[in-house]
């Protein structure tokens, strides 16, 4: 009996069946399509009820998940062996399909804050040890199905990958339609009709109808959020709540607060009031008291006339004071279509007084960069005050669409669509050892100094909200391509004067002792911050991460009782690392030392199934960096993740089936990962000019732009992992298990990988990071001959 028999051999049940292709193929396309599909509504959910960096969490839960399944298909073997795969299959969706409803109650309504507490570990403990069990049972089918169906292997992973590219396609229109939540219930229901799929049995199949049905009817009872919606929030409880609503790029609700104001909070985390002022009553009212009393209306002192260009309007008060002080011409960019359109212009639009609704205001749903820089106009002012949502997906917990907007080449696009006298006015926290403003001063220095001006001193000017504390407070950065002028810094001071809890940080004739000045007269943020507590150095779009200031020496002093603002931003660079020691560790105590342990692992062996975790590191790697490059082309995280995924799936899907026939010998693997290796090092050197070039294009013309980059590499990409598993079982021996062990290395590398991609983009930029990629493809290249063990090793 051939060697391909023989590894069927160990894991075929006792009572031989034939699966139809139509079954199996359906049956793994669903599964798939169900797990994907729960993974990334996870992120969404996880991104709001938790915060945004444990939503990257959701990712490697989900693939360790899938691993352990993998590990313990062979621990059952003996059990998993008198059941046909059929009941296998169908008895794992259905559980899945009854689970994750619990999972989606339980993730709603235990509180998980920010304290490093036992508490508050347990209960987060809880809530991913449960996330993972649908995601286990999930990897537990599949890794049977694997090894039981190897001659079929290559339409097998097809399947599998075409239903994850479906996932990636639908999870959009599902987020939009019917909110995070019953797109989590979507995914149960996906899960019965596979269980339905996979039955062969009248009875069972109606009693999975029924589950099916059941299911479905809660999402239409649910479709308001009156069975499911968010009960805790970042550890509190959500109260006075009047609007809720989800898309894909947030959950977004108005609350009443204890003044009768309205808020809209994003993800329970940022916010934003709700104008509700009259603009002909501005004068002498409490509202012009309030709101120019505050470092943003700094800007609108000095051009009170001016054409403004708004990045992230949000409620309206930086429209309003532009409006109320004289602008004939305010044009808000709001990325998120339910608080431009469905709160400010339907449903609260005669609380705001239809200030989005004036001839004077011109909104726009869109990206703030990408108009900007598609922009014909000029602008007197470009304004962000506060742009920070904290938008999490599934491309990590740093991939957030305000990175890309506090770049060096992003300032360089604002400074080119201001007048000749323009300014740019952008508002961050900042507190007693800046980092955030201070940040965007080295930023806007080291655009100046690509525009051509040597010395900067004289183009800053820096206000804050009182002194700076611990907590923090806001501070207005002031930045013009020409210098600022005695008139301009004396209508400054005598604002200063009119409200005099503002203070003055830096005027370029008045430089006061603090890190601004010390930055600013320096004119070298790169040598400023050798010497300086934080890493303020500039930002690019190779490695947009604005908001980690911290160095390393810092992570260790970190305090979890801070209430700073950005402790949650510090705190995700130890959730990081903490997540890369405890990938480490799983890895190790799940695959590698229960391989170790076992008497017949041999040296080829493990040779051979370091081949899968090379080819699962690199294509986490590369997608990861992929994800993030697109997230300023296509203008969102979101749209990012689902087309790229999406067109990365369905073509390494594309590329599973062709490999039966084009690579019909497993030896011949050597030439797609030479392609692959080839074509990511051509991409680390071209694609980020390619985009750049490209990124003023119309939103369809994008998408197929997309396309005709993504789609070769990822056809290549589908060869190496179901061509290496014919190859491990054409060689394998009857008592080997080399199938289920090769899945779960694949799916634990990838946990792995998917830490290490953003840890190495942070330290080293998003083009390293695709280079590393290609070095894990370059060692499956020099590890594909362990697929085939020498006969003394027999």
């Amino acid at each position: 009996m051939g060697a391909s028999h023989q590894v069927l051999a160990q894991v075929v049940p006792q009572r031989a069946e034939v699966l139809p292709e139509r079954t199996l193929l359906a049956g793994v396309a669903l599964s798939s399509f169900s797990a994907l599909l729960l993974e990334l509504a996870l992120t969404r959910l996880f991104s709001v009820v938790l915060f945004y960096h444990f939503a990257f969490l959701a990712i490697s839960i989900a693939l360790l998940g899938l691993g352990a399944g993998g590990v313990f298909a062979h621990l059952w073997k003996q059990r998993l062996n008198a059941l046909e795969t059929r009941r296998i299959a169908m008895l794992s969706s259905a559980m899945t399909a009854i689970l994750i409803p619990v999972v989606l109650e339980i993730v709603l309504h235990v509180p998980v804050s920010l304290r490093l507490s036992a508490g508050n570990f347990f209960r987060l403990s809880v809530v991913y040890l449960c996330s993972a069990v649908p995601f286990f049972l999930t990897g537990l089918q599949f890794s049977a199905i694997f090894a039981r169906e190897s001659s079929r292997i290559t339409r097998i992973y097809g399947a599998d990958l075409i239903g994850g590219a479906v996932a990636c396609l639908a999870v959009v229109p599902l987020l939009n339609w019917i909110g995070g939540p019953n797109a989590i219930l979507f995914a149960a229901f996906t899960s019965a009709i596979a269980a339905i799929v996979w039955s062969s049995e009248t009875r069972s199949r109606r009693q999975l109808g029924v589950l099916a049905a059941v299911l479905l009817c809660l999402i239409a009872f649910n479709f308001s959020g009156r069975l499911a919606d968010i009960v805790w929030a970042k550890g509190v409880r959500r109260k006075n709540v009047e609007f809720a609503r989800w898309n894909a790029i947030s959950r977004v609700e108005v609350d009443r607060d204890d003044k009768g104001g309205r808020v809209i909070v994003i993800d329970a985390d940022a916010n934003t009031y709700i104008m509700s002022a009259d603009v002909t009553r501005w004068k002498g009212s409490d509202w012009q008291n309030n709101l120019m009393s505050v470092p943003p209306a700094v800007v609108n002192a000095l051009r009170p006339h001016g054409d403004y260009a708004i990045i992230g309007p949000g409620g309206g008060v930086d429209v309003l004071r532009a409006v109320a002080n004289g602008s004939h011409s305010v044009t808000g960019v709001e990325i998120n279509p339910i608080i431009a359109n469905t709160i400010m212009r339907d449903r609260y639009v005669d609380y705001a007084y239809h200030l989005y609704e004036r001839p004077d205001v011109h909104l726009h749903v869109a990206d703030g960069r990408s108009f900007i820089r598609n922009a014909r106009d000029s602008f007197d002012v470009v304004q962000m005050t506060l742009v920070d949502t904290w938008a999490s997906t599934a491309a990590g917990a740093f991939a957030l669409s305000e990175n890309s907007l506090y770049t060096t080449q992003a300032f360089r696009e604002y400074f080119e669509h201001l007048k000749p006298d323009g300014i740019i006015a952008v508002t961050r926290w900042e507190f007693r050892e800046p980092r955030e403003a201070l940040r965007v001063v080295s930023v806007a220095t080291q655009a100046l100094h690509q525009l051509g001006v040597k010395d900067v001193s004289s183009h800053f000017i820096v206000v804050s909200d009182g002194e700076l504390d611990e907590d923090g407070i806001p501070v207005a950065v002031l930045a013009k391509k020409s210098p600022f002028t005695a008139e301009e810094e004396e209508a400054v001071r005598q604002h200063l004067r009119d409200y005099e809890d503002l203070r003055l940080l830096y005027s370029p004739s008045e430089a006061k002792s603090n890190a601004f000045s010390r930055l600013i007269q320096s004119n070298d943020p790169e040598a400023f911050t050798r010497s300086y507590d934080y890493n303020v150095t500039p930002v690019t779009d190779n490695a947009p991460f604005f908001f980690f200031t911290l160095k390393p020496a810092r992570l260790l002093r970190l305090n979890s009782n801070s209430s700073a603002m950005d402790w949650k931003v510090n705190l995700g660079v130890a959730v990081l690392g903490m997540l890369l020691i405890i990938s480490v560790l799983a890895v190790l105590a799940f695959l590698v030392l229960p391989l170790l342990l076992q008497d017949r692992a041999k040296h080829h062996e493990a040779g051979a199934l370091m081949y899968f975790i090379a080819v699962g590191l690199g294509y986490i790697l590369v997608e990861i960096s992929l994800i993030q490059r697109f997230v300023l082309f296509l203008g969102h995280p979101t749209y990012a993740l689902t087309v790229v995924v999406f067109l990365m799936l369905l073509s390494s899907g594309m590329g599973s089936l062709a490999s039966r026939t084009w690579i019909a010998d497993y030896r011949r693997i050597w030439l797609p990962l030479c392609v692959i290796v080839l074509a990511i090092l051509t991409y680390t050197g071209t694609l980020p000019l390619l985009l750049d070039r490209l990124v003023g294009a119309p939103f369809f013309a994008k998408l197929i732009i997309s396309a005709v980059v993504l789609v070769p590499l990822g056809f290549a990409m589908g060869m190496p992992f179901p061509t290496g598993l014919r190859g491990l079982a054409s060689n394998a021996r009857p008592d080997e298990n080399s199938i289920e062990w090769a899945w779960a290395m694949n799916a634990a590398s990838s946990v792995l990988g998917s830490v290490l991609a953003i840890v190495i983009a942070i330290q080293f930029g998003l083009n390293v990071t695709l280079a590393c990629g290609a070095v894990a493809y370059f060692l499956a290249l020099l590890l594909r001959g362990k697929l085939q063990p020498a006969l003394s090793a027999r």
